[in-house]
């Protein structure tokens, strides 16, 4: 598949990206994979997102077909986790998604290369994530690209733990 250009999503762009979010959650569940719902991504998330310009995606004549969000925001779940990287500025990744019809063709990879590229561009000194644990495609991503497992954290309303990962930006080449 001949990639497109990953670029910032914009707020008229709303309802779109909630149907991108509403059909994932919808596939994921009925893989069985709990870790979205219909509370989480909601429309403050994604707006909030939207307004920031921190949500990125690639489309396919107009669709969106995979997206991602990088900023700054940690939960506060990660404080008790072991960072390799102290002292430096990580870039988080969120809601990392790529629309079902277009699952398993390189875009998840082009879009965490995409945050590779920009975190490196933009100085920060690492990135981190959380995935859901019960999610073996997602975690299979994560360590094929080189990501390690720092730990695991709980959310609210969550029964399954989410597994942490992080990758130096030095290892990034």
């Amino acid at each position: 598949m001949e990639f497109l250009a990953i670029n910032a999503i914009n707020l008229q762009e709303l309802a779109q990206v909630k149907q991108f979010y509403a059909d994932i959650t919808s596939d994921l569940r009925k893989k069985g994979i709990h870790q979205w719902d219909y509370f989480y991504p909601n429309h403050f998330v994604i707006k909030n997102d939207l307004k920031n310009g921190t949500l990125f995606g690639v489309k396919e004549e107009h669709h969106l077909i995979g997206a991602i969000v990088l900023n700054m925001n940690q939960s506060k779940q990660y404080l008790k986790l072991h960072w390799e990287e102290q002292s430096g500025r990580p870039l988080i990744i969120h809601r990392l998604a790529v629309h079902p019809l277009y699952q398993g063709k390189g875009i998840g990879k082009k879009l965490l290369n995409f945050s590779e590229e920009y975190a490196f561009k933009k100085g920060y000194t690492s990135i981190r994530l959380d995935v859901y644990a019960q999610n073996p495609e997602a975690v299979g991503m994560y360590e094929r690209a080189g990501y390690q497992i720092r730990g695991t954290v709980k959310f609210p309303l969550r029964k399954v733990p989410y597994l942490c990962f992080e990758k130096i930006i030095s290892t990034i080449n």
